[in-house]
């Protein structure tokens, strides 16, 4: 397949359900900031994939890479969004399986790559559960690509070698319908638990774009000067 069939078998199997069971169930993902204004502490929850957007079933499945407009929509139907770079960081610290990133060099955009990939990602694991995270990179928003002087960009960022560091700094080099082998879609839930220090019951549920628009919570999930780019559109 190239892109554009790749994606639509993407959204049409996934919105079909077509989903390994244990995507589904999202891990929690702890953040906090101190508020320099008041000197409190701020925390946040939010929920992320274990593992990357993927297609089948428990027994048979396949991790798919796909462009940031086709992951949007998925991402809009399960009322999700797409992580920052941040976010990104913070994800892989928290991950239960961190594997050593295997690069590829030849076709890298081409289907089977992307599943010899896949292949390899699982012979790391080795059937271990839980998050995972250093087995590629993410495509995220950034308040780059809005002001990239170059239109229809992908951000991309990560792949996080096993001592902590991102193979990938934060990229808007590429039109958005080039993917590879190693860019891969992490959904978070659009809600984010925000409230203070030790208050679990006094935490609120806030939108993902309401915390990005609020000049101390957005700092709870980005760490850029710019932090207004909440989707991908076109």
């Amino acid at each position: 397949m190239k892109w554009q069939e790749r994606d639509s078998f993407a959204v049409k199997e996934i919105l079909a359900g077509n989903i390994p069971s244990f995507l589904k169930k999202f891990k929690r993902i702890r953040a906090s900031i101190i508020d320099s204004a008041t000197g409190k502490t701020i925390k946040a929850e939010y929920f992320v994939s274990p593992d990357y957007l993927s297609i089948g079933t428990d027994d048979d499945w396949a991790r798919i890479n796909i462009t940031p407009l086709a992951a949007q929509k998925i991402a809009d139907s399960f009322q999700c969004f797409l992580p920052t770079r941040k976010m990104v960081d913070d994800i892989y610290k928290a991950a239960k399986i961190k594997l050593e990133p295997v690069p590829m060099f030849a076709f890298r955009d081409s289907t089977p790559t992307m599943w010899h990939h896949h292949l390899i990602i699982e012979g790391q694991r080795k059937g271990r559960k839980g998050l995972i995270a250093g087995i590629q990179k993410d495509v995220v928003i950034s308040g780059k690509i809005s002001r990239d002087p170059k239109p229809d960009r992908v951000a991309i960022y990560g792949w996080h070698k096993l001592d902590g560091n991102p193979i990938q700094p934060l990229y808007t080099g590429h039109i958005y319908w080039w993917v590879d082998y190693s860019q891969g879609i992490r959904l978070v839930y659009r809600k984010i638990k925000v409230g203070p220090k030790g208050l679990l019951r006094r935490k609120k549920w806030i939108d993902y774009v309401d915390v990005l628009n609020d000049p101390v919570l957005k700092k709870l999930l980005c760490d850029e000067e710019w932090c207004d780019f909440y989707r991908y559109h076109y």
